[in-house]
């Protein structure tokens, strides 16, 4: 039997103090994972639908029969595991800022950890995902250059509320077009977001995606009553014109 609480492992890092707690719930006696990052919340495992959805709407939106996708943010893993229970998807790269995130996975530590870390098509890749996406070798350190059929993108509260000052430029046309330089013609980006659909987001994804749609996601709140909610965006790169 769990304890009530439990501080599985505190870390030190760049960005700040993170942790991975765990706690039961006595209504319902289910253990619950959360991370925090100082003071502030990241994550929770008791609130997992937004991030299953981002792998699900983003991947519906390709036709493609064989997937290379990007993901960006780790977490708990839980858009990483969604992208993998597509059949079609061929390769996984899980992009993620802090060793210690991937560590907790590698050692077991979180539920999905031992899953991810053993599919061979799983790849967890310890880096700044906003700097990689701007560098020429881009989000595949070992294949450089390299283009995928979707990115899926958990790793701001919302592209208006950052964890990171230097991450803001990715959410502006110039940083979307890099983005989409590391998508195949007809790639998709899917993007979650903490905050409710965004108007002016999706006007300057339009700008340089084809068919932008912002999706909200439903779930119940155990902690508050009534449901809460959250928003993927979902958009298509514009497959290349040829002229004759």
């Amino acid at each position: 039997m769990s304890l009530r609480f439990e501080e599985i492992d505190w870390r030190p890092t760049p960005l700040g103090d993170i942790s991975l707690r765990r706690r039961r719930y006595p209504s319902s006696g289910d253990d619950v994972y959360e991370v925090k990052l100082g003071d502030e919340f990241l994550m929770s495992s008791l609130f997992t639908a937004g991030e299953i959805a981002l792998a699900r709407l983003g991947l519906a939106r390709s036709a493609q029969s064989e997937l290379d996708v990007v993901v960006g943010g780790l977490g708990l893993g839980y858009t990483a595991q969604a992208a993998l229970d597509d059949v079609r998807v061929r390769s996984l790269i899980v992009v993620e800022a802090l060793g210690e995130v991937i560590g907790w996975h590698e050692r077991g530590l979180v539920p999905l950890g031992e899953g991810l870390s053993s599919d061979p098509r799983c790849r967890l890749v310890q880096g700044d995902f906003f700097r990689m996406a701007g560098d020429p070798r881009g989000l595949d350190p070992e294949e450089p250059g390299r283009r995928f059929h979707a990115i899926l993108l958990d790793i701001d509260h919302s592209p208006q509320h950052v964890l990171h000052p230097h991450h803001a430029a990715l959410y502006r046309p110039a940083g979307l077009r890099v983005l989409a330089d590391r998508l195949h013609p007809d790639g998709v980006f899917a993007l979650w977001s903490n905050d409710p659909p965004d108007d002016q987001f999706t006007s300057v994804l339009a700008q340089v995606f084809a068919e932008p749609e912002a999706h909200v996601v439903e779930f119940d709140n155990p902690l508050q009553g009534g449901t809460a909610a959250n928003t993927v965006y979902v958009a298509r790169k514009r497959a290349a014109t040829h002229v004759s």
